[in-house]
Order: C-alpha cells, then structure tokens, then sequence
C-alpha cells in the first residue's frame, strides 16, 4: 500500500516560512539541510514526528511563482491542515496577529476556515 511521506510547498521565503511554520503554527522543524542557494526545510506535526513530512519549497521558478500568485489571487488554499477544535485554534492563531479570508464556516459535516500564511500561501484548516 502507498502512502504519503512527503508533500511540499511554495514559498517566498524559506527563513519567514520557517519562522511562521515553526512558531506560529506550532509545526516542528526535522531537516534543515543547505541545497546550494537553498534549503531542504521538512516540517512535522509535533503530536507525529514520523509522519508526513511538509517541505517549504523555494518558489523561485517562474511556472512556481505564477501558480503560487494565481492560486491565491483565486482565494484557493494550497494545503489543508487538520485540527482537533477550530474555534480554539482560531482564536489561538487570531492572538498570534494571523489574518483569515474566511473565518470557521461549518459546510455539512466540517467546518473550515482559511489564512494568510504571510509568504504567499492561503491556508486552510479544517474540522471534521
């Protein structure tokens, strides 16, 4: 059986996604290894530090940047993160100065709500 191990990100800035990724979202830096002019930055979910691992990707080839920029000028998160209690996590993010497009809206049996991840990403974050 396939699973994910890894899934990446685009990026404007490896050293403020790293900032914002670690400590205001709380994930938990496992590599940080140089590529050249680059890094390899793989984050993990503290609660699952051997599960799968999210690479903020340098978005420094132009097809990258323009998808990054259309996707979000479209109001389209790049990712979904899951969590236990969105309100919580909400209001936890808001305190942090986080900025929503959406704040938590139930759409059947989930609730969602979307962010400003600051380097060029909207995110969004859901509840089942």
């Amino acid at each position: 059986m396939m699973k994910i191990i890894v899934t990446s990100l685009f990026v404007q800035d490896q050293d403020k996604a790293l900032e914002f990724y670690t400590e205001t979202l709380g994930f938990v830096k496992k590599h940080d290894v140089p590529m050249g002019k680059f890094r390899w930055i793989a984050l993990v979910s503290p609660d699952e530090q051997d599960g799968t691992e999210l690479i903020l990707e340098p978005n420094e080839h132009p097809a990258a940047k323009e998808y990054q920029k259309k996707i979000f000028a479209e109001g389209v998160p790049a990712t979904m993160f899951g969590v236990a209690d969105i309100h919580k996590e909400y209001n936890r993010l808001l305190e942090n100065g986080v900025k929503f497009t959406m704040v938590p809206t139930k759409m059947g049996e989930f609730t969602i709500a979307v962010f400003d991840d600051t380097c060029g990403n909207l995110l969004q974050i859901i509840q089942k």
